[in-house]
């Protein structure tokens, strides 16, 4: 088999890998939202025909609990019970068309559902002395707050810089355009409220679940594939979304009239991913994937304002998984396990450390790992092109 040949058989391949980031790791508390990680056109786009299509259906799902500041755990917080646990399911729908043999569209329709419990949105948290014992008197409970539906939808078009039916390597950039389809003033209700801890109220829930970010951004995706042998291929993803919305409009729940806008509303803020990996072809329609991928948010965005409440930061993780492909169809399995993860400071922070004259950073819980199953179909098209494979 030639290293052409070869290159469009991972070009299959790589259509079902490329699922597993059109979502977003999610990270917990970290906020990266549906549609959103590196991903779009990665083995879903090359050797796309015109006229043919390929439909990608993911599915994702993590559970953050583990409490960090800067990239130190606080890891008391799973030893007192006190740690946030949000419990975050993805289903995206992406659909690859070639405009032609090198030129393509997508469309991502991502769904989602969370389920976060927590005390100190319930009561408070206990405090507890020293020796793990209870102070004073705590009028809370572990509660739920939930949500779901849309989220952001994102459209974008992309090209192939050189042909892939003649040239071993290639890379595409793709631009695109984030909507505000997802629902970003979702409400929940919230027990042991008020000042004698005996209300139940309704309010909106946190921002880590709410299904979209109420900002509309642009979106720049650069793919690479690169055939390093006739077993091994060479894979790389650079995303980034620069929201030019500063703040929703949305209150925190928590929030009161002595408090500016620009520390009273969600923030809409932008998101990165960076991915690099490699295939390895184990035997016909077989392959294992190993590599490397960081996502998260920044403090500071690119277009407008950096005002807002957001939770900054970012997660480095290792990625194994294993594939089946044919030359139509594909079936990826992934875990990328997270090896560092740092909540860096946010706008917020940053004021009440000059204010204070102290360092601030708030915290945010972090998954430890991510399951990941991605599908792809292609149909449509001459069918050439799978022919030769």
């Amino acid at each position: 088999m030639s290293r052409v040949r070869f290159g469009l058989k991972i070009g299959v391949l790589v259509a079902a890998m490329a699922v597993l980031s059109v979502q977003s790791w999610g990270q917990g508390c970290v906020v990266v939202r549906g549609g959103a990680m590196c991903g779009t056109n990665s083995g879903t786009t090359i050797n796309l025909q015109q006229g043919e299509f390929n439909l990608v259906l993911g599915a994702r799902n993590f559970t953050s609990f583990r409490h960090f500041r800067g990239d130190h755990e606080e890891a008391f917080r799973v030893a007192q019970g006190t740690e946030v646990i949000n419990k975050s399911s993805f289903v995206d729908l992406s659909i690859n068309y070639g405009i032609t043999d090198r030129l393509f569209a997508t469309v991502i329709l991502p769904f989602v559902y969370n389920d976060r419990s927590s005390l100190y949105e319930h009561g408070g948290n206990p405090r507890f002395d020293s020796s793990g014992n209870l102070i004073g008197t705590w009028k809370g409970d572990r509660r739920h707050t939930y949500s779901s539906g849309l989220a952001d939808i994102r459209f974008s078009v992309g090209y192939w810089l050189f042909d892939p039916m003649t040239s071993e390597y290639n890379y595409s950039v793709s631009l695109g355009m984030k909507t505000r389809t997802g629902s970003y003033d979702y409400t929940g209700t919230f027990y042991n409220q008020g000042p004698n801890k005996d209300q139940t109220l309704d309010g909106v829930v946190d921002q880590s679940i709410q299904p979209g970010d109420g900002g509309i951004g642009a979106t720049i995706d650069v793919q690479g594939i690169q055939p390093l042998s006739d077993k091994i291929t060479l894979v790389t993803s650079l995303f980034y979304l620069a929201n030019v919305t500063n703040t929703n409009g949305v209150l925190l729940r928590t929030s009161n009239a002595s408090m500016g806008s620009d520390t009273s509303q969600f923030s809409a803020p932008d998101q990165f991913g960076v991915r690099v990996g490699a295939f390895y072809t184990l035997m016909d329609h077989f392959s294992f994937y190993a590599g490397g991928r960081a996502e998260g948010i920044p403090s500071a965005d690119l277009i407008g304002g950096s005002a807002g409440f957001r939770r900054p930061g970012y997660a480095v993780s290792v990625e194994p998984g294993l594939s089946y492909f044919n030359s139509d169809f594909s079936v990826v399995l992934s875990v990328p396990i997270a090896v560092y993860r740092n909540r860096t400071q946010s706008y917020i922070d940053k004021i009440r450390t000059e204010q204070r004259g102290v360092e601030v950073i708030g915290d945010a819980a972090f998954a430890d790992y991510l399951i990941s199953l991605g599908i792809s179909y292609r149909f449509g098209g001459s069918g050439s092109k799978h022919a030769e494979m």
